[in-house]
Formats: C-alpha cells, structure tokens, sequence
C-alpha cells in the first residue's frame, strides 16, 4: 500500500469567505470536491486532526482517541454540508466545544503558537477531509 505525504499548513492563509446556511456550509470552500484519499491520511495524522480525540473504522491505527464520537458512519449521521461546517467551526454547535475549529483565525483561546492567527487546515484540506468522511457509512 503506498503512502500518503501530507503538508500541514505552514503559513497563514487567507480564509476564503463562506456562508453558513442553517446548520452547514453547503458550498464547497474551494469551488470543488475534495480527494477523500488525501482527506484519509489527514484523518489519520497524528500531529493535528482527527485520530487524536475520535476513533473509527481504521483497524490499522493504534491508539485511536476516545474523548469524541466515533467516526464511523459519519456520513450516515450528517450532510456533507453539516461536516464542512463541524470543521471549520464546531463551537457553532456547541460554544465549550473541546474540538478545534480547523478554519478561523479570530476569537480564539488556547491556540499553539504555531497556529496563531491563521488555520490549522487550509480551505482544501477541509474540503479533504469532508470528502473522506462523506465515505463513512455504516
């Protein structure tokens, strides 16, 4: 199986406008769909997203968080809208959120240093990451 070589945002990007229609963002943020396959890996990485705290249908990934709902069948449970919107800011569901919001700059507490002032995921990133878990039905 080949490997997936996966690049974190570096520096700031400027974040693309988007509207929230009740509870989703049901445009993409890039104009495009995302690459469920690149939004696997980023699934998987250990250094910011989503294995540290959710576990899921990965039987080859040890250590899979147990502090947030299991993955599986998330694209059963929500739109791809919903999803977009969980990403790039879940304190919209839930202002004590302990998830990060994967794309805002502002209004922000507890943010490594490396992420202050912009996102953890670029616009494509999420769009990835959407995309994958778009794939995850029961």
């Amino acid at each position: 199986m080949a490997s997936l070589v996966v690049a974190l945002p570096t520096q700031a990007e400027e974040l693309l406008p988007y509207t929230v229609v009740n509870d989703g963002i049901p445009q993409s943020l890039t104009g495009s769909p995302g690459d469920a396959v690149r939004g696997r890996a980023l699934v998987l990485a250990r250094t910011t997203t989503c294995i540290l705290c959710h576990s899921g249908p990965f039987p080859e990934t040890r250590f899979q968080g147990d502090l947030a709902p299991d993955l599986a069948g998330a694209g059963n449970r929500w739109t791809v809208s919903q999803l977009r919107l969980r990403l790039v800011d879940a304190s919209r569901f839930n202002p004590n959120t302990i998830m990060p919001s994967y794309y805002r700059a502002d209004g922000l507490v507890r943010v490594g240093r490396n992420f202050a002032g912009k996102p953890i995921l670029s616009a494509a990133e999420i769009e990835d990451i959407v995309a994958f878990l778009a794939t995850l039905r029961d």
